[in-house]
């Protein structure tokens, strides 16, 4: 019995397409482990040291430009590099706001934990869900975006005019859209949009470090007496 040719010719693109999509996903959670064990290093190096804090402009200027660089080099053997640099720095970042809390409050080690935790348990929760359902959040997409740039934006003005009101309210903002966009990067990976793992590795990164910078904050003024 022959077999239909277009058929046949379908099941080979539906495999190859899976077969992609699987190495896509794959590549990007091995670079983001891989990015994420080496920003934990650079962060514990930095808060072993007492290294100073960049300040918040000095920090996002270095981010920005280092993001650019990742933008311009994924497609690129420089491409990695430029990652492990965001990463590294973001990293460096790190060390000075969790010695920050631990120094500050009583129970900051519990606090700087407890955020770890949380995060950790959102991340696995939400991609194992991205990734058993299968489902694409491409309509989260635009309302992701405005929410990300309105909580920037937010987090600006409450950093200029001292607002610490707003500045608590953007956290929680943060986590909100934090926790959405690691369900939309996933699905986009999952589906077969996304097919480059260096970005989708940053977006996913980005993601997490927001979160948990957001989570020490909103802990750390909830347990401050």
């Amino acid at each position: 019995m022959e077999r239909n040719p277009v058929v046949t010719a379908g099941r080979v693109d539906t495999r190859e397409s899976a077969l992609a999509t699987n190495k896509v996903l794959r590549n990007t959670y091995l670079l983001l482990s891989a990015t994420l064990a080496f920003s934990a290093l650079i962060a514990a190096i930095s808060y072993a040291l007492e290294l100073p804090y960049l300040g918040p402009w000095i920090t996002l200027i270095g981010y920005f430009a280092l993001l650019f660089a990742v933008q311009k080099t994924a497609n690129s053997g420089w491409g990695l590099l430029s990652v492990f640099a965001l990463t590294g720095f973001m990293g460096y970042t790190l060390g000075p706001i969790i010695s920050l809390y631990v120094k500050a409050l009583p129970d900051g080690h519990s606090i700087v934990m407890t955020a770890f935790g949380i995060t950790a348990l959102a991340f696995t929760a939400l991609s194992a869900y991205a990734i058993k359902s299968g489902r694409r959040f491409s309509a989260m997409g635009g309302f992701l975006m405005v929410g990300i740039l309105t909580a920037f934006v937010l987090g600006i003005v409450s950093l200029v005019f001292s607002l610490p009101t707003l500045s608590l309210a953007v956290s929680g903002l943060f986590v909100l859209l934090m926790a959405g966009l690691i369900l939309y990067q996933t699905g986009e990976i999952v589906n077969g949009v996304e097919t480059n793992y260096i970005h989708a590795t940053v977006t996913l990164y980005v993601s997490i470090y927001n979160m948990f910078t957001s989570l020490l904050h909103l802990l750390g003024v909830a347990s401050d007496d």
